[in-house]
């Protein structure tokens, strides 16, 4: 039986693992030129693109982007070589965070609604009559016409069409972005506008033929560990359930495999946030503040800085939890290197701007080392954590779980009545306007960019709802947290 794969993941991923494993053999500025050759080697026939040598070309724009580059500022002349050089002596990562292989880009049509051969010519007239800009007419053929001059994409012909013979045609990382940052440029190819982008990467993970790429720091977090010898640690998020199989204590030891001095559970930092928001969260209840927003997801956080700032008065002053185990790091060994390890695209823009922490790696990439280095987690012997955290603190990474956090935590001494909001969509963008002038649901609202929540981050390898119960499963092994409120009497 022939194999049927996600082409653009496993293409990505391979990048990442091959790059990896010539690092680790000293032979990484050596080999790289070869790496589009070698996986699309000569007398490979099957094309997915109009021919073979267009692949190695949208190949080597993924080793860019995969050696922490902008595809945005090649010159299409500089050899591998030469920026796996620059990537092995470089101070540090710099922003943005995503790029986009326009190379790669399917240039889609754009996104609008289309009458199809379903139409019945119905009597009711139902998309007419719902819509609201005359964009809709019945032609000679007795079918109905969208004018796409006249057309808003409000979907409300869509929904009103007895026969379902009205589609909408989507362009997949612009309908994926909740934000409205990913568009059609000039040349027709998606660009991303960076002063609008929260970099969630939920385009990257939509677009089906892996147009847009995060830019990895997976070559200078190799350098740490391999060829400087520093002591780096690494903070795994408290997604890391379910990851891989064998359970996260063999991921603790595999990890330390790979090089790593120390390997700590982000949850811990998680128990400080929930701390400090459940403190600030009685605070401003006591103080007549209609509510509050959590902290905790950086793409919400950047989402409220760029298209609802009259939000922000609303949103918890509490850092998160990979600024707060950072911190612990740094408090105990300052000389250490910390290296986020988790989920989420986003986590790489604010590690950028906390001098906590070092790097930022996803799961992905730690899933590309393993292979690159042959280790196989499930082979490998468990090993425990030096400090345990609190079941809270492991539930951060589901919806509901920090909302769970901060009410156990309060111990009933305000009234609390939270919210999940379950994922950022456009709507929802919508509704945060009116939250300032009194209209929030609740007064916590927790904030997931991510539908489920940070088990369906961006640089996941395990499917959402599996991660989410093993997740579930790993915080039963911890005890409860302290409360830091008053029962009232």
């Amino acid at each position: 039986m022939t194999e049927i794969r996600d082409n653009a993941t496993y293409f990505r991923r391979e990048i990442l693992t091959r790059l990896a494993r010539a690092f680790l053999k000293n032979t990484l500025v050596d080999e790289v030129d070869h790496l589009p050759l070698e996986i699309r080697p000569p007398h490979d026939t099957e094309a997915y693109r109009c021919c073979i040598y267009k692949e190695r070309a949208i190949l080597r724009t993924r080793c860019l982007a995969a050696l922490g580059f902008r595809v945005e500022e090649d010159d299409e002349v500089t050899p591998l070589s030469e920026y796996a050089r620059r990537a092995l002596v470089r101070e540090k990562p710099t922003a943005p965070v995503m790029t986009v292989l326009d190379i790669a880009c399917n240039e889609c049509v754009q996104s609008s609604h289309v009458v199809t051969e379903l139409c019945q010519s119905c009597l009711s007239r139902a998309c007419v009559r719902n819509c609201a800009f005359g964009a809709i007419s019945f032609e000679g053929n007795g079918k109905a016409h969208i004018d796409p001059d006249k057309c808003k994409n409000c979907g409300r012909c869509k929904e009103s069409c007895p026969y379902q013979a009205i589609a909408k045609r989507i362009v997949p990382c612009e309908n994926a972005c909740p934000v409205g940052a990913i568009h059609h440029g000039a040349s027709g190819r998606a660009e991303i506008d960076f002063d609008k982008c929260v970099s969630c990467g939920r385009c990257m993970r939509a677009c089906p033929f892996g147009a847009v790429m995060e830019r990895s720091q997976l070559i200078d977090i190799l350098r740490a560990v391999v060829t400087d010898k520093k002591t780096v640690v690494a903070m795994l998020a408290p997604a890391i359930a379910g990851q891989f199989e064998g359970g996260v204590e063999k991921v603790v030891s595999a990890m330390k495999g790979l090089g790593f001095s120390s390997v700590v559970e982000v949850a811990v930092g998680a128990d400080e946030t929930t701390r400090k928001e459940a403190m600030e969260f009685i605070e401003r209840m006591k103080r007549g503040d209609k509510f509050m927003t959590t902290s905790c997801c950086p793409a919400y956080i950047e989402t409220v800085k760029r298209h609802v700032p009259e939000l922000t008065q609303f949103v918890s002053d509490t850092a998160t939890p990979m600024h707060y185990t950072a911190a612990m790091v740094k408090k105990d060994m300052p000389d250490a290197i910390t290296v986020f390890v988790g989920p989420c695209v986003a986590k790489r823009y604010e590690g950028m701007n906390d001098d906590q922490v070092d790097f930022v790696m996803t799961f992905e990439e730690l899933d590309a080392l393993f292979k690159a280095a042959d280790i196989t987690v499930n082979d490998c012997a468990p090993a425990e954590f030096d400090t345990i955290p609190s079941a809270q603190g492991r539930a951060f990474a589901v919806t509901g779980g920090v909302a769970e956090a901060v009410r156990v935590a309060i111990n009933g001494e305000v009234e609390l009545n939270p919210v999940c909001i379950n994922g950022i969509k456009p709507a929802i963008l919508r509704l945060f306007k009116t939250y300032p002038k009194g209209k929030a649901p609740g007064n916590l609202i927790e904030m997931m960019t991510c539908e489920g929540g940070c088990i369906a981050g961006a640089g996941v390898v395990c499917d959402p709802k599996k991660g989410a119960k093993c997740v579930e499963a790993f915080a039963h092994k911890a005890p409860d947290i302290e409360p830091v409120g008053k029962k009232p009497e």
